[in-house]
């Protein structure tokens, strides 16, 4: 029995979750309960997992302290939807306990274990019971429990597995809407997979991705590089990340950094700080820099030595931060050119391409955020699953970065409307938010699978319609679904109507679904527009 794990044992361990989240991701889609073909749970645990095991195999013998935090850092930038935030959660808690250790027994991992479960209870405003986070709760109590009288690693990591297992088997109880479908919850799935593949690792026997299986996604972490070779008035290109270990001011070591050189960057979470700065003497930045703590990483070029070709073929494609021109700026999530079109006309900054079935990532919203030329900015998610990764943005950038709750695409056209860039930012904030509650959202799309749900009998490829989060209607012929939302929106007595078809509708089509509108709602303002957004045939806001 493995009484204690290293860094190089820790990396083993999360390589091998990340390979069984990956060959399991399907199966965790396929537990969602809701039938639309958004069953997107095991792809954002899978890709945010990933992002740890791309960063963990570039590591030769790392510590314990660099392999978690390593691990922890690429989660927070590489986190998509909700279950890939609270994963990446649950690991930056671990990691915070695992720092300035060599090694690690059981005593201690049932303590990360709780730390990570304290992290990301913090981040979620109205924790449910039955999913991934009582999951990991009462994992890690068994944890904890067991370490008291048995210190040792894997003595205790099984404890924690098999307290998952009842635990996961008991969300069927806790969810009603699991309870009628007869699954359990697809993150408390995810969470048992990673502590089992664990476990596996532990035990000699690493799991891997098949050969001929889909490539692993890897998320490409920016690195905050951005001169112009054209003019090189310093030499030395100086990058590295420190994991902070006291209190210091990461601001005093901006002021240092910036008398020393320019094209300077410093972004800082609880766990790192993180520097890009040309200089002359790199020596005396890195003396600076240490006080704040351990280098996890140190890059030192010569610019002069470089190809200039090379060097501006890679700054093409690095992440710059836009210096400030204006006090506000906005980015907006959506997917298809006409929706994109519609935000960009009202006035948002930046596009991030996402929404239903593909989530965009923590680093994908930073790095549209960075690109705004505004001190603070706006980000609308437009979409549930995606508000918790662009919370965690603002700890990654210079900018102040504030998220409009926003959880369908009308809402965040709404909200934009309210938007007012010579206001204050409590003022715009407050008229945003109050804005989002005066649309309702209809959607019309297609079900994934075969189900039983909330008094529906539905069968694959049948039509679906969806009145703000609830199942509206299922049916075979989709102007039947078009009828009911229209009769629907005339009796809530709505004034102005706007109808965005997708990809897979052409405009004759689309002019039926505004004709039905025109019928049964003669007194409402009606607009059509290609939305071009796939999966979803229609998106219908109401105000």
């Amino acid at each position: 029995m493995k009484n204690t794990i290293n860094g190089l044992d820790f990396s083993r361990l999360m390589i091998s979750a990340a390979a069984s989240i990956e060959i399991n991701k399907q199966k965790l889609n396929e537990l969602n309960v809701f039938p639309v073909p958004d069953g997107d749970t095991g792809t954002n645990m899978s890709m945010t997992i990933n992002a740890a095991s791309a960063d963990l195999r570039k590591l030769e013998s790392p510590s314990l302290e660099q392999a978690s935090s390593a691990a922890a850092s690429a989660m927070l930038r590489g986190a998509r939807g909700n279950s890939g935030v609270i994963l990446s959660l649950l690991l930056r808690g671990i990691s915070r306990k695992l720092k300035g250790k060599k090694e690690c027994d059981g005593a201690l991992w049932a303590a990360a274990l709780q730390e990570g479960v304290d992290a990301a209870y913090k981040a979620v405003m109205k924790p449910a019971e039955g999913t991934i986070l009582t999951v990991a709760r009462l994992a890690a109590a068994k944890a904890v429990r067991t370490s008291k009288r048995n210190k040792s690693f894997e003595a205790v990591h099984a404890a924690a597995i098999e307290e998952a297992k009842v635990a996961l088997a008991n969300t069927v109880n806790q969810n009603p809407v699991l309870k009628k479908a007869g699954v359990v919850d697809a993150g408390g799935k995810g969470w048992l997979l990673v502590l089992e593949a664990m476990m596996s690792a532990l035990q000699g026997q690493e799991i891997v991705v098949p050969e001929g299986a889909a490539d692993v996604p890897v998320n490409d972490q920016a690195d905050f590089s951005s001169f112009d070779t054209e003019d090189i008035t310093f030499t030395y290109c100086t990058e590295f990340i420190i994991s902070r270990e006291n209190n210091k001011d990461p601001e005093a070591l901006r002021a240092f950094l910036s008398e020393l050189g320019d094209s300077l960057v410093l972004v800082d979470d609880e766990e790192i700080i993180k520097v890009h700065v040309h200089t002359n003497d790199p020596g005396t930045a890195l003396h600076e820099a240490i006080s704040y703590g351990s280098f996890v990483t140190v890059k030192i070029e010569n610019m002069r030595l470089q190809h200039s070709d090379k060097v501006m073929s890679e700054q093409d494609t690095q992440p710059k931060i836009a210096e400030p021109e204006k006090p506000f700026g906005v980015v907006s999530v959506c997917a298809g050119d006409g929706l994109a079109a519609v935000f960009k006309d009202l006035g948002v900054d930046g596009i991030i391409s996402g929404g239903q079935t593909m989530n965009p990532s923590t680093q994908d919203i930073l790095e549209a955020v960075n690109k705004v030329p505004a001190e603070t900015v706006f980000v609308l998610p437009n979409n549930k699953n995606i508000i918790m990764a662009a919370q965690q943005v603002d700890a990654l950038t210079p900018k102040h970065v504030v998220v409009i709750s926003s959880k369908t695409v009308p809402q965040g056209v709404t909200a934009m409307l309210s938007f007012n860039p010579d206001g204050t930012e409590e003022e715009n904030v407050e008229a945003m938010t109050e804005a989002l509650s005066t649309v309702d959202t209809m959607q019309i799309t297609y079900a994934a699978r075969n189900s039983d749900f909330d008094g529906y009998d539905i069968h694959e490829g049948d039509y679906l319609a969806i009145y703000g989060s609830a199942l509206f209607g299922t049916d075979q012929d989709i102007t039947v679904l078009l009828k009911a939302l229209a009769e629907r929106v005339r009796d809530d007595d709505r004034s102005y109507i706007t109808i965005y078809y997708g990809a897979d509708i052409q405009e004759d089509q689309a002019q039926i679904a505004q004709d039905i509108f025109c019928e049964i709602c003669p007194d409402a303002d009606i607009n059509l527009l290609c939305g071009g957004q796939p999966v979803y045939y229609y998106l219908i806001s109401a105000e």
